[in-house]
């Protein structure tokens, strides 16, 4: 049965990250650095795989695809911020904001997927290293990921079809710079019961999951490293983990202050905070936490540099 939206309003007007107009432009000129550098940094993460033989493994490969995500997720909201920022009339239409919803949600939840599936990658190479390229084989990786994505987008399918059932009818003013699900479901003028259960369930399954796999994963892998002798092998298997782990810090936590935030009217001010933080901090923020922490991808890209070097 094809779903039909009863609203009567056809746009809602953002409020915007800032109501102060001397603040507009400053604001302005730092998420465009942020976002530039986001769109650099993951497309150099992208490059650098792609250019380094010695990088084609399962993790580097899961590792582009955390890339291509955070490239997606932000790319979702910072233009639009970017260009509110600059103008008076903060609109977006009706299917403006929904499509902004479901791409924010649906590259979010392939988030906590993808980064569960990193978590176990490394649970096999560090506690079943003999196993590990017959367990991470091709068929598995491509199952792996495919999974995150088609999970993500069918959490995102979901919300997106609930919202259809709303009406509308105003305000039409929406206190955020983002279509966010919590913001929208305030301004329905219907019984918002059955979204905010399912909302409930559905994001508890994806968020208890994922971090189900991560800490049950890590529990291993702690334990492993431990027991290693060999001092150099240790400090190589905890800087890869550490790498991962503080990306799922960042962005679990992020996410978790996201959903508290809504439930508290007298901190949309934070909730504006903590969302710019989750859409345009952290996915600039996980290309360096990789290679500031990682001695193979500063090796490919001093390899990757020398060659460049040699061939001008």
């Amino acid at each position: 049965m094809m779903l039909r939206n009863e609203s009567t309003l056809t746009k809602f007007f953002f409020v915007g990250f800032t109501n102060d107009p001397k603040l507009e432009v400053p604001f302005f000129v730092l998420f465009l650095s942020v976002y530039t550098f986001t769109l650099l940094g993951n497309c150099c993460i992208l490059a650098i795989v792609w250019l380094s033989p010695q990088l084609h493994t399962p993790m580097y490969f899961f590792l582009t695809q955390l890339a291509c995500l955070d490239l997606f997720f932000s790319s979702t909201i910072s233009p639009k911020m970017l260009a509110d920022l600059l103008t008076e009339k903060r609109i977006i239409t009706f299917s403006g904001c929904m499509a902004q919803i479901y791409f924010f949600s649906a590259f979010a939840s392939t988030e906590f997927f993808m980064l569960a599936v990193m978590a176990y990658d490394r649970y096999v190479a560090i506690c079943n290293p003999l196993t590990y390229t017959i367990i991470m084989n091709n068929s598995m990786i491509l199952r792996l990921v495919a999974g995150s994505y088609i999970g993500g987008f069918l959490n995102s399918l979901i919300h997106a079809s609930g919202l259809y059932r709303l009406s509308f009818c105003g305000p039409d003013v929406m206190n955020h710079f983002v279509c966010d699900y919590p913001v929208l479901l305030k301004l329905s003028c219907t019984d918002i019961l059955i979204n905010e259960l399912v909302l409930s369930v559905l994001a508890s399954f994806i968020v208890v999951g994922s971090l189900l796999v991560i800490f049950v994963s890590y529990s291993y892998i702690i334990r492993a490293i431990l027991k290693m002798g060999n001092t150099a092998g240790r400090s190589r298997a905890a800087s890869t983990c550490i790498s991962h782990f503080t990306c799922v810090f960042l962005f679990h936590g992020s996410v978790f202050l996201n959903e508290i935030l809504p439930k508290a009217n007298t901190l949309e001010g934070q909730y504006k905070v903590v969302t710019v933080i989750l859409t345009v901090m952290i996915p600039a923020l996980n290309p360096l936490i990789y290679s500031l922490r990682n001695n193979e991808v500063k090796e490919a890209v001093r390899k990757i540099l020398s060659w460049t070097f040699k061939t001008m």
